[in-house]
Formats: C-alpha cells, structure tokens, sequence
C-alpha cells in the first residue's frame, strides 16, 4: 500500500526559502512520475514541478527559475527546494506519484495515483 506524507510547510517572510520534503512508502513500481500542486485559497489547483524515473524535470511558468524538485531514490523522499517567495506562493501545497513516467508535462491532479493531505505554505510580505 502505497502511502505519501509531506511535510516542511511553515510561514516565511517575502524573499525567503523553504524545502518541502515528501516520503513515498510502499512503492513497488519500477517507474514513476512525482509531482507537486498547490492550491491557493479561492483559486484552482495548480501543478508545480514534477520529475519522473527517466530523469527529467517539469515547472509551471510561476515558479520556474525559483523552485527545484529532487527526489533521493535511495530514501524514497521527494523534495521541492523554495526560493525567492512570494505571497502569492501561499497555497496548500501536495505531494503526489503515478506508476507511469510524467510524459510531456506536468499531470493532471487526477492523473495522479496518490496523493498526500498535503502542508500549507504561509508567505508574508
């Protein structure tokens, strides 16, 4: 049974960094695609970055240049490294995994297997 946990949210000022960090246990699969969404409060959700098993990486335009995804295989822990907040990077903020490579995009919510409760990320100005 597959089971992911995030956690590292907190409330930071403008400018400031924090990592995201997110434990995948149980997978069994040989493939994957990881990603992060975030959802603001009276917005959509939105997909963040993803990566998959064939080493690529993917980002929404928002966040490019300032947010990198890793993942440490040897630990199954997925991370999203923050830099340069901003307010509007305040959302709830999820992990999520699918057996299948991400293809050529970021996924869909819903194309996503499993995922997390998620951990709420607080930017002040």
């Amino acid at each position: 049974q597959v089971e992911v946990v995030e956690s590292g949210g907190g409330s930071v000022q403008a400018g400031g960094s924090l990592t995201l960090s997110c434990i995948v246990s149980g997978w069994t699969y040989s493939t994957y695609c990881m990603a992060w969404f975030r959802q603001a409060p009276g917005k959509e959700r939105e997909g963040v970055a993803c990566c998959d098993s064939t080493g690529k990486t993917w980002y929404g335009d928002s966040v490019k240049g300032r947010f990198t995804i890793s993942k440490d295989n040897a630990n199954n822990t997925l991370y999203l490294q923050m830099n340069s907040l901003k307010p509007e990077d305040t959302a709830m903020y999820y992990c999520t995994a699918d057996q299948y490579p991400c293809g050529s995009r970021i996924p869909g919510w819903y194309g996503m297997d499993y995922r997390g409760k998620g951990t709420l990320v607080t930017i002040s100005s």
